[in-house]
């Protein structure tokens, strides 16, 4: 699994400004995701910004106080950058391509995506970075369709985290459990929900997880009779990393960073940290730890990409990748 954040995007965005033209008049964003990485851009060079409808229409947004560049009126644009964050298919770019051609204004047109599955794609004249499937995206990450086979926590990530008074493992944590407030939204079906909330909560968390029209095909929750006794033993990463590592997971969703190395240590399997952004990989220990207990081929196989994947970093596993599938 491969994830960048917005902090990513930008500086991938501010590492390509030079092979870009410095008399671009406009960049137009693809919606929804690459109008992010074309606002990005637009604001650190100072450039009138537009979505492909508004641009066919002839109208850019408007500037801030502290941007004083005036956008050039629709027969004035020379040069134009069509921005997306990503591409894969294609399908997105090539119906830009269509709107504007449909549109008949005639510019000197960029096509160009951030991330892309390879340098050269037929859609897109410029691709910043190599990023092969499967990827997730911080600004798409609740909406991406791995999540069926991810494992995710639920305070931190689809709710609000219980303050010390109302984690009381009393009536204010009852209260918390059926009012608590959603934090991240999603209309996919989570493959597993997997908390350190006790066993004896079940009711009340599914009947949250209910009004709140979150879908998931498995929940797994901490079987301990007391906040006490799970505070004794600190179980909360073990319990995850065990579930995880046991399971068919690709991805799991933590909030907490220290859980989530733990998590990602002992599982020998990446884990999305909420609270700083990042995918966490195990180290190469951690990872072939789990060589006696591989059932097959292909976890196997799944183990030898992670060793490869841990020893050269994601960017030259990208590259080396992308090799071999040339020479392939």
């Amino acid at each position: 699994m491969y994830y960048r954040s917005i902090a990513d995007l930008n500086e991938t965005i501010l590492k390509n400004l030079h092979r870009l033209p410095q008399d671009i008049d406009v960049v137009v964003g693809i919606p929804r995701s690459g109008l992010l990485a074309a606002n990005l851009l637009s604001l650190a060079v100072n450039i009138p910004l537009s979505d492909i409808d508004s641009y066919v229409q002839g109208r850019t947004y408007a500037s801030g106080v502290t941007k004083t560049q005036v956008a050039p009126d629709k027969e004035a644009r020379r040069k134009v950058l069509v921005l997306d964050d990503s591409i894969n298919g294609g399908t997105a770019m090539t119906e830009a391509r269509k709107k504007i051609a449909q549109s008949g204004i005639e510019a000197d047109y960029i096509f160009a995506a951030v991330y892309g599955s390879k340098l050269s794609h037929p859609e897109a004249d410029l691709v910043f970075e190599i990023l092969p499937q499967p990827r997730m995206f911080q600004w798409n990450f609740m909406h991406h369709k791995w999540l069926a086979q991810s494992c995710v926590d639920i305070d931190g990530v689809l709710c609000v985290d219980p303050t010390d008074a109302e984690n009381d493992d009393g009536a204010a944590y009852l209260d918390f459990l059926g009012n608590a407030r959603k934090l991240y939204s999603t209309k996919r079906k989570i493959g597993t929900l997997v908390t350190s909330r006790l066993e004896k909560y079940r009711p009340s968390t599914e009947a949250w997880l209910a009004s709140n029209g979150i879908q998931y095909e498995k929940l797994v929750m901490l079987d301990l009779p007391s906040k006490a006794e799970r505070q004794r033993l600190a179980v909360h990463g073990s319990f995850k990393a065990e579930y995880y590592r046991k399971s068919d997971a690709m991805l799991f969703i933590e909030s907490e960073n220290k859980q989530a190395i733990k998590i990602a240590q002992l599982s020998g399997k990446p884990v999305l940290c909420l609270e700083t952004h990042q995918l966490i990989t195990p180290d190469i220990a951690s990872v072939l730890a789990q060589l006696p207990n591989l059932r097959s081929v292909s976890q196997g196989k799944d183990v030898a990409k992670r060793v490869v994947r841990t020893i050269l970093g994601t960017n030259r596993y990208a590259a080396l990748k992308s090799l071999l599938s040339r020479n392939g």
